[in-house]
């Protein structure tokens, strides 16, 4: 294989193009092809929640200042929540200045609530906050990592975390343990992630096989505004944190590029949530931030959930010619504030979270979603991107907030890029 063809990067790019071909070119093919990126994004999820326990118990074992995990957490919460709450506004402004759905003058009567009944149907079971904090809860110990739950996962890895501590003389070979197992699902994360070419082909002809480019012209304002909107707050708003604590969002997403790709190809920021957390580790952040920021993130700290929530409502609401008011806006803005946190961890969490957004809010039809579930596919790639750009933001902000980002391996982590890591995927085949 010629050289250049070795990068992973390269051949997941090629990856995705071949399968925009495939699926505009033979929509059948392409459609059938949907098995290749769903397999794909099953292996990863398969993997997730042991490397998950295995570093975060492991780094809390470890710890000596067990006091300090509470304060990462705390601090990490007031994080999520203000970069939360700057999202939904950047989608409720764009939508609200720029009225993008303006002109479609569809009547919700000509919609089919079929089409959105699925997902309706999912978002009633999205309960209340006593519910969802009992939902955190596995059944059983073992329950968390096989039911692959992140904030499951995540709350028995801290236990355990705590317990090894208490161990005494007995910790070390516990750790020791834990080294081992977390080794071993980094090698197998690696040969899965190699699959990552034919998993983003075979998404990405589904993609345009199932729902066409056409689907995508006809909503192109839409879908426009999201990507936009969303590139607009990584470069500037997550820009101007990223600058506060002393590094450059703009190289960190040449350091993640790679992981960048994937995500757009699979659509799951889960895709690449291992290697995600690697990377920021060598970039200088230590285990016990990332092990704690990055899965607690991928379910509170949702930049590109937000922004589609607020301007996919503000959409629906101007193309049914439904007049809102400021009070109604923003009491939008507060129900999505809560819907987004209930709906995580849901399969098609975005659309989901958008059907109980709109049930509380009533003054949109639900029906009104069957207008976006055709390019709701292309929009999820967006979201995805830009959730796993806030949360890899997110994970340096709480380590120097902390004080404890080494900032001589931060600046030549991100000034060398990912040139460096181009070979880790084949030196683990």
């Amino acid at each position: 294989m010629p050289r250049p063809l070795k990068s992973l990067y390269l051949q997941v790019l090629i990856g995705i193009l071949l399968g925009v071909a495939v699926g505009a070119l033979w929509p059948g093919a392409g459609q059938a092809l949907k098995p290749l990126g769903d397999g794909f994004v099953r292996l990863v999820r398969m993997l997730v929640a042991p490397i998950i326990f295995c570093t975060v118990a492991g780094a809390i074992g470890k710890a000596s200042d067990l006091g300090g995990l509470g304060r990462i957490g705390g601090k990490a919460i007031v994080y999520f929540e203000v970069v939360s709450t700057l999202a939904l506004a950047a989608g409720l402004l764009v939508a609200a200045v720029f009225r993008p759905g303006v002109g479609f003058n569809v009547d919700p009567r000509t919609l089919d609530p079929h089409a959105v009944a699925a997902y309706a149907d999912q978002a009633k079971h999205i309960g209340g906050v006593s519910e969802y904090l009992l939902g955190l809860i596995p059944n059983t110990f073992l329950g968390a990592l096989s039911g692959g739950d992140i904030l499951q996962t995540l709350l028995v890895a801290i236990l355990a975390g705590l317990a090894i501590g208490r161990l005494g003389q007995a910790s070390a070979s516990a750790l020791k343990a834990l080294d081992v197992a977390g080794d071993a699902f980094f090698v197998m994360i690696r040969l899965v992630v190699s699959l990552a070419p034919v998993g983003a082909f075979g998404a990405m002809a589904f993609t345009v096989g199932q729902y066409g480019l056409v689907a995508l012209a006809k909503l192109g304002v839409l879908v426009g505004a999201v990507y936009l909107t969303s590139a607009v707050f990584v470069v500037v708003v997550l820009g101007l944190i990223g600058r506060v604590a002393g590094f450059s969002v703009l190289r960190l997403i040449a350091y993640l590029k790679e992981e960048l790709l994937i995500v757009f190809g699979a659509s799951a920021s889960e895709a690449v949530l291992p290697q995600l957390m690697v990377k920021l580790e060598r970039l200088g952040a230590p285990p016990k931030v990332v092990g704690l920021v990055v899965p607690a993130g991928y379910s509170f700290n949702l930049d590109g959930t937000n922004i589609y929530m607020t301007l996919a409502s503000l959409f629906l609401a101007q193309a049914t010619n439904t007049h809102l008011t400021l009070g109604q806006e923003l009491s939008l803005m507060l129900v999505a504030m809560l819907t987004s946190k209930g709906a995580a961890g849901v399969t098609g969490g975005g659309f989901i979270t958008l059907a109980a957004t709109l049930a509380v809010v009533p003054a949109i039809p639900v029906s009104a979603m069957a207008l976006v579930i055709g390019v709701d596919r292309f929009l999820s790639q967006c979201r995805a991107l830009t959730n796993f750009m806030g949360n890899a933001v997110a994970a340096l902000v709480v380590a120097r907030w902390e004080g404890e980002l080494d900032a001589a391996t931060l600046a030549a982590g991100l000034k060398a890029g990912a040139v460096a890591l181009e070979a880790a995927p084949a030196e683990a085949g």
